[in-house]
């Protein structure tokens, strides 16, 4: 089988999820200004993508991966709990509690999915979509570094997703945008492959009080 499918099936927005329901602040970002044209959304997507997924989230993520590829179940654990426990907003806990929980019951309705993975997934409280995700990439063959790229990839086009919602953005212009992250999404990865546990670590502020503001966004597109 060519393993293509599978990556394309982990990144694909049909995958039933609900992550395209969410913002992550950038509604938020809009409706204050901080966020108006390309230029500022294209400032404002690099920066969450080189200073906090790349620092925090993303190698996270990778360990994760990792980890259940090599079936360590114990490392896998410890790494859901350091997860969810970063969760610095109520709307970021609900939103990886969601996804997460979706994906385990599209997971557990599928025959790749086998009984030690099920097992953890029994022990975890509510786990996020970062567990979850490494082992749909396990039950799929799915190399790490592959489904990290399909992570930050469904990221980003998440993100571009929500300015041709609340921008006056078209697709050609998201494209464009498109073609001026990508750079950035290659340098995402990198330097989330090659930061040693250690230096794990960002400080989002901005991104922590968009979402809490957009708790109480008096008109909203997207989840809170």
């Amino acid at each position: 089988m060519n393993k293509a499918w599978q990556l394309l099936r982990l990144a694909s927005p049909q995958l039933p999820i609900g992550g395209y329901s969410y913002s992550q602040g950038l509604e938020l970002a809009v409706d204050s200004g901080l966020v108006h044209d390309p230029e500022s959304a294209a400032c404002w997507i690099r920066d969450q993508l080189l200073l906090n997924l790349a620092r925090f989230e993303a190698p996270l993520l990778l360990a994760h991966c990792e980890a259940a590829a090599r079936d360590d179940w114990h490392e896998l654990k410890a790494l859901a709990e350091r997860h969810r426990a970063s969760r610095e907003t109520r709307e970021q806990h609900l939103e990886s509690r969601q996804m997460g929980y979706s994906l385990q019951q599209l997971l557990d309705d599928l025959p790749e999915q086998d009984d030690a993975a099920r097992a953890l997934l029994a022990e975890l409280e509510g786990p996020g979509l970062a567990v979850t995700w490494a082992l749909a990439a396990r039950a799929w063959s799915i190399a790490p570094q592959e489904a990290l790229s399909a992570w930050l990839w469904g990221w980003l086009e998440n993100q571009l997703a929500v300015l041709m919602k609340t921008l006056p953005l078209g697709q050609q212009a998201a494209q464009r945008l498109t073609s001026a992250l990508l750079p950035c999404l290659e340098q995402a990865q990198c330097d989330a492959s090659e930061i040693p546990p250690s230096r794990w670590g960002s400080a989002a502020f901005g991104l922590a009080l968009a979402s809490m503001a957009h708790e109480r966004q008096y008109s909203r597109l997207f989840r809170s």
